[in-house]
């Protein structure tokens, strides 16, 4: 079966749906799965339900699919960064469901099994094996292995067998379709700095 795919756009042409529970990888905006989401979102699919780390940042990631309103609600374990989402939970437009035990009130929470997962690797075969770098292996492996379609777009494409066996951390039976997408941008959430004394931010003595 040929699980490699020459866009993302290709990759989600025929499975992509209105409504769809979509689980996305990656760690703050570290292993984010950026070429799939803008797919997604040129797809004009609409009415998602959307479970990663974070919601993306504003005009990033997720982030994206909450400006053209795609995403209808939003599972996510840290949405500190995201002005856009903070807004949009507030106003009562993303939530969870509640139900009343005994007359109690609680959230409603269930397994999630999601439609389709996005993820992003290092490096993989063409058979789907992945192998995630640094911190993009925090949520890329249990999205992966979660999603009923996994679609994985990976930064460096080999053959099988190329890859070190004790490397692999996805085998390619979770993974149902590839996208090779080259170098990916390395973004920085939050850039913290240390201030330089006076002297050296201008030179010091002459």
């Amino acid at each position: 079966m040929k699980k490699v795919y020459p866009t993302a756009e290709a990759a989600l042409k025929d499975i992509v749906k209105d409504g769809m529970l979509v689980a996305a990888g990656g760690f703050g905006l570290c292993g984010m799965p950026e070429t799939l989401i803008k797919a997604l979102r040129d797809s004009g699919v609409k009415n998602l339900t959307c479970i990663s780390n974070n919601a993306g940042i504003d005009g990033a990631g997720l982030g994206l699919l909450l400006e053209t309103r795609q995403i209808k609600k939003m599972i996510a374990s840290y949405v500190g960064e995201n002005k856009l989402f903070a807004q949009q939970f507030l106003a009562g437009e993303l939530g969870k469901e509640e139900r009343t035990f005994d007359g109690e009130r609680y959230i409603m929470e269930r397994g999630l099994v999601p439609d389709l997962a996005l993820v992003h690797a290092w490096m993989g075969d063409t058979e789907g094996n992945l192998v995630y770098r640094k911190t993009a292996r925090n949520f890329n492996p249990p999205m992966a292995t979660a999603g009923k379609i996994t679609v994985a777009e990976v930064e460096h494409l080999v053959k099988p067998g190329e890859l070190n066996p004790d490397a692999i951390i996805t085998p390619g039976v979770f993974v149902h379709r590839i996208v090779h997408v080259g170098d990916a941008n390395k973004r920085i959430e939050v850039r913290t700095v240390r201030k330089r004394p006076a002297a050296a931010a201008t030179g010091g003595d002459i």
